[in-house]
């Protein structure tokens, strides 16, 4: 919001906060953003694990990245669409290897445009919001073990201290890994991501480091940025017990989420990223339930996720960290069932602020359709359309209705 940028957010204890605000209104202060991530918008980066994955004979990834949104380039228009919307924070990311592109070999172009980027968000009064890592290492790395050497976690410290050194005092908040959950389990255990096994001895260890890297990040953005708030995004699932799914529900929380929730003590926020719920039966997974939308990344349409994952991050953490939600949004060819989930989204967080949680804002994912990983460019999450040949962005109708939502800061209807 206008008037924001410049000076660092306040810190408010939940006591504090208008959670008795009309029923469709969000509290005096509620944040509205979008986020991208860099390797799904830039386009080239051709030095780290997934451009390798992406190009190997057996890749299960549908296509490879390429040129992306060419958003390396094109990030000024990037900026011009968050700012136009209305929008007060855009979260974006690092690409590491760009700015190490060799170990110990630091890239001064590199920092300086990501430096250009947060200057010309703060000039529009749009916070920026840097995720240091999401999902992406550099090759050289990857080649040395990746997130199964344990040396891994410090090299990831020092990434952070340079890093933030360069952007000390034109980042608004930190986001040290996104989703590292997922990194472990679908690159570690599905092997859907890089380094692509299934090992679960190996996911313990990647997981242990990823936490590691974390706590790591954390003392190195302190130290280098003091006074910019930091803290982790993680990806959240409502899990739901099927007949006889009880114990395994438990035991699969336990190891994709509560180590990283666990590891959020002394943080100044934590990043909540839902999607969709799971059904778990004895054995795992039992697929969508019959007669429930399936999405065409193959889960289930279900809005309520978000406000369930708020609450149960609430309630694991005893309410000691703020939350935000760093991402939330559908993949789909339907704007109008965009609208419709986010609506039913949003209806979730409401909900979560009337019971006290202590929720800062919403960033929705994602300003643009862009590379979705193992999926390519079929899932469509964008508030605006990218053309694949010319990358001209075309805003969708649900960009103006949520940023109108933003603007008024209610859900309408919800009065």
């Amino acid at each position: 919001m206008p008037g924001l940028i410049g000076t660092r957010l306040p810190s408010f204890p939940v006591a504090e906060r208008d959670v008795s605000a009309p029923r469709g209104s969000f509290p005096a202060g509620f944040r509205w953003g979008v986020a991208t991530a860099a390797h799904q918008v830039e386009g080239g980066n051709t030095n780290n694990d997934w451009w390798a994955w992406e190009h190997h004979p057996s890749t299960p990834c549908a296509e490879p990245s390429g040129d992306a949104c060419d958003s390396w380039h094109r990030w000024p228009e990037d900026v011009a669409l968050v700012a136009d919307l209305g929008f007060d924070h855009y979260r974006f990311s690092l690409e590491w290897s760009r700015i190490e592109p060799a170990p110990g070999e630091w890239s001064r172009a590199a920092l300086d445009h990501y430096r250009r980027l947060c200057d010309a968000l703060r000039e529009r009064d749009v916070e920026p919001v840097v995720t240091f890592h999401h999902f992406t290492t550099p090759a050289w790395l990857a080649e040395a073990g990746g997130w199964e050497s344990a040396d891994t976690p410090a090299r990831f410290g020092r990434f952070c201290e340079v890093a933030a050194g360069a952007l000390r005092d034109v980042m608004g908040r930190a986001c040290t890994l996104n989703e590292p959950n997922v990194v472990a389990t679908s690159g570690f255990v599905l092997g859907l991501f890089p380094p692509g096994h299934a090992d679960l001895g190996a996911a313990r260890t990647a997981t242990g480091h990823l936490v590691a890297a974390h706590r790591r990040g954390v003392e190195a953005i302190r130290a280098a940025a003091p006074g910019v708030p930091v803290g982790i995004t993680v990806s959240m699932t409502d899990y739901q017990a099927a007949p006889g799914g009880t114990e395994q529900a438990d035991r699969i929380r336990a190891t994709h989420e509560d180590v990283f929730l666990q590891a959020t003590a002394g943080d100044d926020f934590l990043g909540v990223q839902a999607y969709t719920r799971m059904l778990i039966g004895p054995d795992g997974w039992i697929g969508p339930e019959p007669g429930v939308a399936v999405l065409p990344m193959g889960y289930e349409y279900w809005p309520a996720a978000l406000g369930a994952c708020l609450r149960r991050a609430w309630s694991f953490t005893s309410g000691a960290v703020p939350l935000w939600v760093t991402e939330n949004g559908i993949g789909t060819d339907d704007d109008g069932q965009r609208v419709a989930y986010v609506t039913e989204a949003l209806a979730g967080v409401l909900g979560c602020l009337a019971e006290g949680i202590d929720v800062r804002g919403y960033t929705y994912w994602s300003l643009l359709d862009n590379f979705e990983w193992a999926f390519g460019y079929r899932p469509r999450f964008g508030l605006a359309a990218v053309d694949r040949s010319t990358f001209a962005r075309t805003l969708k109708p649900s960009a103006g209705w949520l940023a109108a939502v933003a603007r008024a800061n209610a859900l309408a209807g919800r009065e």
